[in-house]
Parts: C-alpha cells; structure tokens; sequence
C-alpha cells in the first residue's frame, strides 16, 4: 500500500525554502553624510582627489541589519568605522535606497561601485572597501 505524503512535512519544507529565499535578499548598502570636515584628514584627501567642494563628505558601507540600526551601531562604536562614530551626521537614503535589498554577493560588489561612482561624481567617500 502507498504511503500518504506527509503534509505537515511538505507545509515545513515549503515554509523553509520560502524563508531561505527571503533571508538571501537581507543585505543593504548605506550612505551616511559626514561632516565636512572629515575632508581634512589626509587619508580622505588621498582617497578623493577628484573631489568637488560643494559635493558632500560620504560614508558607504553595506550591513546585514537594517541602514538605521547601523548606522546606530557606528554612532555607539559597535563594529563602526572611526569617521562615522566621529563625523557622522545622517543616512542619505536618496542615494541608496533604490538598491535595497539584495543578496550578499550581490551587496559586497554594490559597495565597491556606490562609492566609486559618487567619488566620480565628485563626493568625498570613504568606505566603499
């Protein structure tokens, strides 16, 4: 005699490949606007030598948490980056909100082309590794 499907077996695996299809798109790039005058340090000019002044100083990063939360984390020195914690001011969600969210894979090559980009367009960025 054939045995019946399990359906409570069949609802937990379907269940289980819906959450793994949601969890793979969880990753955010983020562009938090710094104070100009991170644009003293000498790292930042030699990063930025195309930079224009009246285009904003940047920080873009890409987290697995939520940009705000981040961001939160910079500010209280959780894993931050040094600029942030000091001369951190907001998100700037116009510039990256649009990208969100994606897979991991995706978000580490997305981080390295966000911040290329608005150094060509002539922002001073740091982050973006």
């Amino acid at each position: 005699m054939a045995r019946r499907p399990n359906v409570f077996q069949a609802r937990r695996e379907a269940n289980a490949k819906a959450k793994a299809r949601e969890d793979a798109f969880h990753h955010n790039v983020y562009v938090v606007l710094l104070k100009p005058d991170v644009a003293r340090l000498r790292k930042v000019q030699r990063e930025n030598p195309l930079r224009l002044d009246d285009r904003p100083c940047v920080y873009v990063g890409m987290t697995g948490l939520s940009p705000e939360e981040r961001l939160a984390n910079h500010k209280a020195g959780i894993k931050g980056a040094y600029v942030v914690k000091r001369y951190g001011v907001r998100l700037m969600p116009e510039l990256f909100e649009h990208l969100n969210p994606m897979p991991f894979d995706a978000a580490v090559i997305m981080e390295g082309d966000l911040a290329e980009d608005l150094r060509r367009q002539g922002y001073t960025v740091t982050g973006g590794h």
